[in-house]
């Protein structure tokens, strides 16, 4: 996705190079139609709304069926995932994104636990050309924005030509950039001309990228103020605070929205988010009751502390663990004249203990990673486990040995944030160091717009950082991090990727189908190394012992949904 300042995970930054991807390179062949409609009777198949509380999301209700025993006070969510910018057209990190999947709808969404996006704003959207090059939505009659002016398709058309015209260095604008031209069809509908195949652009336009913006109120040209923000999802933002010199928020209140159209059920009429720059004060707000629940962000071995004391029922507090999709890897720099060395980049992935970083360092709460794409997605593999194995001295050695590399290689390692503190960096400096083949200097960034920079900049030698994805495609998790450089500058490009497999699994419409393709991109890269994946994370999300719900809302879909907290009469 985004470049984050989450603690707890980062995202893609804006990838300036992804058109590569979208290139007229091959000729393709065309894929099958797609359709997406969502009746009541898929999404009661589907979701078991009759019934299911584990999974009793959206599709089940209106705005005003909100639970019985909710208090009116607003449920009080902590974060670590820090952001400053909450306009869709130049918001792009895991922080912003949690609250406008909350206040803004896009013509799709992903429903929970589900791996395709089924209609939102849209009440059908399938792909009309044989070879995927034009996308037809036909929006839902009478939705309005929180101010009481009618959606229609003009915003739609408004709202991904202002993203793309902002173009804004920060923002989400290579998501849409397969799209060619939009343009609207009377009131309701709207067609997409696609550049070339993109089966990933339903996804797309599922995440905030593709939020609709009142064309009557943004301006074409520039972002608005966050306090300012109008969107027509399930909540309305009634305050914004601001901390360091408005640079990053502090605390977004939001509030029902009464104007919404949409078919979340909401089980709260408040919701606050709040802020917190270091996981530690994260977890006094939750014991201090200041805040009721947080997300994925406390430290893993205060998590996993929480999860023992519930078990032996010591603690007020109640932990819902789940699966997550998002990713952490070591990013080594290819332009760099010590990295630029393929052999010294095999040799530190054969020096990762993976398992250890697990046990060690995040008391179990992440799984070890070797497949770019994480587990539960089509394309998962474990291509770095086929190729390297467990950690293994004498293999490295060889390997540099055998490139005439002299040793003890000296290089940097850089991070800016983690869960973990800096004992994340200092076990990955410790297991490179065994054996005597490495001397590793750490260097932490604590500012996170100076880390973006410095990789941006390609400064740094190696450095850790995350992936939070904008959509649980595999696609997502390989072309934004590979094609030339990728998000994180590291610099490395394959033609055989960028060129062929990539552009080759964009017009599998049946994304199953396109599992294979992803497999050799990953044993592609395994073998080249600029990217090296560490760990998946796990979801555990604390909560007081009266809130209800969180169970609902954790999935690899990486949507949150606020509506579906609620609290016991408190």
């Amino acid at each position: 996705m985004m470049p984050s300042t989450t603690v707890s995970q980062t995202s893609s930054a804006r990838v300036p190079v992804v058109r590569v991807r979208y290139g007229t390179l091959l000729q393709f062949v065309p894929p099958r139609r797609t359709r997406l409609v969502k009746t009541s009777a898929e999404r009661l198949a589907v979701l078991g709304c009759a019934g299911l509380v584990a999974v009793s999301v959206a599709g089940c209700g209106s705005v005003t069926d909100v639970v019985k025993g909710d208090s009116g006070k607003s449920i009080t969510m902590g974060t670590s995932q820090l952001t400053g910018v909450l306009d869709p057209a130049a918001a792009y990190d895991s922080g912003s994104w949690l609250l406008l999947r909350n206040t803004f709808q896009s013509l799709l969404t992903f429903q929970a636990a589900a791996s395709a996006p089924s209609p939102d704003a849209a009440q059908s959207c399938e792909f009309t050309s044989a070879e995927a090059t034009e996308y037809h939505c036909t929006l839902k009659p009478g939705l309005k924005f929180s101010n009481g002016h009618p959606m229609t398709a003009q915003d739609v058309v408004f709202s991904i030509e202002r993203t793309k015209k902002i173009n804004d260095q920060n923002g989400p604008v290579e998501l849409l950039d397969s799209i060619k031209s939009v343009e609207a069809k009377g009131d309701n509908e709207v067609l997409f001309h696609l550049s070339a195949p993109d089966a990933t652009l339903p996804a797309k336009l599922a995440s905030p990228a593709g939020a609709i913006v009142d064309h009557q109120v943004y301006p074409a040209d520039k972002v608005v103020p966050n306090d300012k923000l109008i969107g027509s999802g399930p909540y309305r933002i009634d305050s914004v605070e601001n901390l360091n010199g408005g640079k990053q928020l502090g605390k977004v209140v939001l509030s029902a929205n009464d104007k919404y159209g949409g078919e979340a059920k909401l089980r709260n009429n408040k919701f606050t988010v709040r802020y917190f720059d270091k996981a530690e004060d994260l977890k006094t707000a939750l014991d201090k009751s200041e805040i009721d629940l947080t997300d994925n962000s406390l430290e893993p071995n205060t998590a996993a502390q929480v999860r023992s004391d519930q078990q032996g029922g010591k603690a007020d507090l109640q932990v819902t663990e789940g699966d997550s999709n998002d990713t952490r890897s070591l990013v080594l720099n290819t332009k760099d004249p010590l990295m630029s060395n393929v052999a010294v980049r095999q040799a530190v992935a054969q020096m990762m203990d993976r398992k250890a970083l697990a046990r060690d360092v995040f008391a179990r709460t992440v799984q070890a990673l070797y497949s770019m794409v994480p587990a539960g997605l089509p394309g998962h593999t474990t291509a770095f486990f086929d190729r390297y194995g467990d950690q293994d001295v004498n293999k490295a050695k060889k390997i540099l040995a055998d490139a005439k590399v002299q040793t003890p290689v000296k290089f940097t390692l850089t991070w800016s944030r983690s869960r973990a503190g800096s004992n994340e960096a200092e076990t990955l400096k410790k297991q490179l160091e065994t054996g005597g083949l490495f001397q590793v200097t750490l260097a932490q960034e604590p500012d996170w717009d100076s880390y973006r920079k410095g990789w941006a900049e390609s400064k740094y030698q190696a450095y850790i950082i995350g992936w939070f994805a904008d959509y649980p495609d595999p696609d997502n998790y390989l072309a934004p991090l590979l094609i030339n450089g990728g998000a994180y500058h590291h610099g490395w490009d394959d033609p055989r990727i960028s060129g062929r497999l990539v552009p080759e699994g964009l017009k599998q419409t049946d994304r199953s189908a396109a599992a294979g393709t992803y497999a050799q991109i990953q044993q592609i890269e395994a073998e080249n190394v600029p990217l090296i994946p560490l760990y998946q994370n796990k979801s555990f999300f604390a909560a007081r012992s009266y809130v209800t719900g969180v169970e609902s809302t954790v999935d690899t879909t990486g949507y949150f949904r606020f509506w579906e907290i609620s609290r016991t009469n408190k």
